[in-house]
């Protein structure tokens, strides 16, 4: 519900989830409490994928694989934008360090011929999270699994003809 509306109240997420909004405000003091628990789940989920991948040792084409099957899960299970709760310094700093996981392992994609290295700097960190995001949202249908297909073959290939 709040990925559609961010502005859904407690008492309609409570209806939603076929229980009181008593049963709700019990369990989170606020709107803001609800929604710092849904951003640290989402958060937890991100560096589990992660660290799943195992970006810095696995063969480079197998962890990018793995590691967009992960995230197209988490996207699809918390699907909501962490960026409203970048004002929080831990939410931003755990943030940061997946970000900086995955840079470092797409310099690796590049230093090992996974990608390309004439493109200009940070393009794959860009692009990457965009195609993971539109196939998330707009081709539920594909399993995470072949959702991931799609999304590294494009990056990998773009959209051209050999």
């Amino acid at each position: 519900m709040l990925a559609a509306d961010p502005g859904a109240s407690i008492a309609s997420i409570a209806t939603e989830a076929g229980v009181d909004r008593r049963t709700v405000y019990r369990r989170f003091a606020s709107r803001e409490d609800l929604l710092a628990a849904i951003y640290a789940s989402r958060l937890e989920a991100i560096e589990i994928a992660i660290e799943d991948a195992r970006l810095r040792e696995a063969p480079v084409a197998v962890a990018l694989h793995r590691y967009v099957e992960n995230i197209i899960a988490v996207n699809r299970a918390w699907p909501v934008d962490l960026a409203r709760m970048l004002a929080d310094d831990t939410v931003r700093a755990r943030r940061d360090a997946s970000v900086r996981e995955v840079a470092a392992f797409l310099e690796r994609a590049t230093n090992e011929g996974l990608l390309r290295s004439d493109l200009p700097d940070g393009w794959a960190n860009a692009l990457l999270p965009q195609l993971m995001h539109l196939v998330s949202r707009h081709m539920p249908e594909l399993s995470p699994a072949r959702a991931a297909d799609v999304v590294v073959d494009t990056l990998l290939r773009g959209l051209g003809t050999p």
